[in-house]
């Protein structure tokens, strides 16, 4: 039910034309490169990366999404405790819209501190950040590309009828 090549399609139809940008898997690791069209890969055909890389993308401003990787830093698993919260601090945006769109298309969430090899920090902290962040983008009002990709899941997926609020509650369970 859920395939990774679904969403490229899903994608291309919902983003293709306005932002010249495509989604494709198969890759070790994944990336973003700029170009004609732009290209976002993620990790072999796991439908949870192109989630997460899709967010990525949602989150880069229109500066960023010119440069490789958006421009960031990255640090490969084996951070030490310093690093691993740099890592936190920035990946709770990303990983709230991540969990919307999980919410959008009824797929199961867990927060990632990818970080199998070093210091993983505080995930049931981290998960509570990420569920706050998630539920401020709802009550503040989603910007127009997680809104129309979560619009666009919601649509493929049969869950236009459940509210992202009720299903983000839902694929937390209660992480209060």
């Amino acid at each position: 039910m859920y395939r990774s090549r679904d969403l490229e399609a899903l994608f291309r139809a919902t983003f293709f034309q306005s932002h010249d940008t495509v989604l494709e898997g198969g890759a070790a690791e994944p990336l973003y490169r700029p170009g004609s069209p732009h290209r976002i890969v993620y990790s072999h055909d796991y439908f949870r990366s192109a989630l997460h890389e899709i967010a990525h993308w949602c989150v880069a401003g229109a500066r960023r999404r010119q440069l490789e990787d958006y421009g960031y830093w990255y640090a490969p698993d084996g951070r030490d405790a310093a690093q691993q919260a740099e890592f936190a601090r920035v990946e709770v945006y990303p990983q709230a819209l991540e969990a919307l769109f999980c919410a959008a298309c009824g797929h199961g969430f867990r927060v990632s501190l990818d970080n199998l090899s070093g210091d993983g920090g505080d995930e049931q902290g981290f998960a509570l950040a990420v569920y706050q962040r998630a539920k401020a983008s709802l009550d503040g009002g989603l910007a127009e590309r997680p809104r129309r990709w979560c619009q666009a899941l919601a649509a493929h997926y049969g869950r236009r009828d459940i509210t992202l609020k009720r299903a983000l509650d839902e694929i937390f369970q209660n992480p209060l």
